[in-house]
């Protein structure tokens, strides 16, 4: 009898990790939110979880030798919708309490052979690339050879969502002879050219199967009309539109096909000065999923259809599906906690191919066992 990997799932939030990671179980989770703590618990109730801060662990709080360590910390800082503070900012150095962990572990004899943070495309750049260099160098003192991989859920899911991952490896992992589209960006191998010798040394060019044609179907994920709220009033919120936007509506009526499109208000310089934008795509994509804490709004569905415009704000079960959660998953009973829980997370298609293209095989040897 084969006895399956083990991972600890940190910054865990509603546990879309684990979800994603087949043929993984999970021995230990942590979050410090009460309300993802909650949606965690109620999803993964078989599942060791530890609320707090990750800088109040220790590893004796850690049971087990893992096999891998999953880190999806805290983005805010470091995000383009963010304030950019970097990793010396306080939410996003909780990488560092993590780190700490690991540490102690690999002191102990018990350190992951893989070890995965999830990020966004925003920390190859934040603090002029010092904190990309600086995660990279960590994990190469420490023994690991290192690669990371930019990946957007639209491969998998209608929903833009570019994320990093930065996967460090002891032993062997599927790589390439150097970057190759579409994991390895211009803006990666570009953050990569920055990176200190030392770290250039022990780098490797993580190899994926290439990912099936972008998903481009929104409509597929959504309610049907009847069951959710349209507003009473959408001109209000169309005449936000810039003439570009505008435009697209004009187009997508004057088509008379019925047209899905996806909506965020932004806030744009006109000018000189700060203006409350609408902004519409009728890509076949939703925009992707933020929280209030992130510097956006709620996200809009608009349906052109039959001479009309139609719009509402998307549901919390619709961001769930746009993340790739089955309707089985249990959200928070508050709309605004489910969006925030799903806007926060990571997309579990798209940790599934990493799982069973590089993660499984560095751990196994064999793709990853559903």
């Amino acid at each position: 009898m084969s006895i399956r990997p083990t991972a600890y799932e940190f910054f865990a939030g509603g546990g879309l990790a684990g979800l994603g990671m087949a043929g993984i179980d999970t021995i230990f989770a942590n979050d410090m939110d009460q309300a993802k703590a909650r949606a965690f618990t109620a999803n993964h109730p078989e599942t060791p979880f530890r609320q707090g801060d990750v800088w109040g662990l220790t590893v004796d709080d850690l049971p087990g030798r893992p096999d891998l360590a999953w880190a999806s910390s805290p983005c805010q800082d470091v995000s383009l919708a963010g304030a950019r503070g970097g990793l010396e900012a306080g939410r996003s150095g909780a990488f560092w309490g993590f780190w700490r962990l690991m540490q102690g572990l690999s002191a102990e004899g018990r350190g992951p052979r893989l070890v995965v943070l999830e990020n966004v495309i925003g920390l190859l750049t934040s603090g002029q690339g010092r904190d990309f260099a600086a995660v990279c160098a960590a994990m190469v003192e420490a023994g690991y050879t290192v690669g990371a991989l930019e990946m957007d859920a639209a491969h998998w899911l209608p929903q833009s969502r570019p994320r990093l991952f930065v996967v460090a490896v002891k032993g062997e992992a599927p790589r390439a002879s150097g970057p190759a589209a579409p994991f390895h960006s211009a803006r990666l191998v570009a953050a990569h050219a920055r990176l200190p010798e030392m770290v250039k040394a022990a780098w490797a060019w993580w190899s994926l199967p290439r990912p099936p044609r972008r998903n481009l179907d929104l409509a597929a994920v959504l309610e049907l009309d009847a069951a959710v709220a349209w507003l009473d009033d959408p001109e209000a919120i169309l005449a936000l539109a810039a003439p570009l936007h505008k435009a697209r509506i004009a187009a997508a009526l004057a088509s008379g096909q019925r047209t899905v499109g996806a909506a965020y208000r932004r806030v744009r310089m006109e000018d000189g000065r700060k203006v409350q934008r609408l902004e519409i795509r009728f890509d076949g994509l939703a925009g992707c999923l933020r929280t209030p804490a992130g510097g956006s709004s709620r996200q809009y569905v608009v349906v052109c259809d039959q001479g009309r415009v139609r719009v509402r704000r998307l549901t919390g079960r619709e961001a769930a599906r746009l993340m790739g959660v089955s309707d089985a998953y249990r959200l928070p009973a508050s709309e605004s906690a489910a969006l925030k829980l799903m806007g926060d997370a990571v997309a579990v298609p798209v940790v599934r191919a990493l799982t069973e293209g590089l993660l499984a095989p560095a751990l196994t040897g064999h793709p990853a066992a559903a």
